[in-house]
């Protein structure tokens, strides 16, 4: 858990910043503790998407974070990186130390490598 400051929240966005929402979407998204993730899996930027919703919360479906607990584009309650490039971009931001890297061993009956 990371409470972000604003100049954390500009960096994050940064490439959000010529927008005209741009200083209220860094404002809100400092303006509490937000909870830092890393997902994996198979595809997992396209699935982990798909589990977030549309940008658009409106335009979500039911079932999706954001189909289910947002309403309006300006709360963002999610965020998901939409490239591996952006992903690590942002891991690096959120997880300056690295992330753990541990082995599940349900992951061989899930996965077929």
């Amino acid at each position: 858990m990371v409470w972000p400051t604003t100049e954390m929240a500009e960096k994050h966005y940064q490439d959000l910043a010529k927008k005209p929402f741009y200083p209220s979407l860094t404002k809100f998204f400092s303006s509490g503790p937000i909870i830092c993730m890393c997902w994996e899996g198979k595809d997992i930027i396209a699935q982990g998407r798909q589990m977030l919703g549309e940008t658009q919360p409106l335009a979500s479906k039911p079932g999706s974070i954001r189909g289910d607990y947002s309403i309006d584009l300006g709360r963002n309650i999610c965020h998901g990186s939409d490239s591996p490039e952006a992903a690590a971009h942002e891991l690096a931001m959120w997880f300056p130390e690295g992330v753990n890297d541990w082995k599940k061993t349900v992951d061989a009956w899930v996965y077929e490598k």
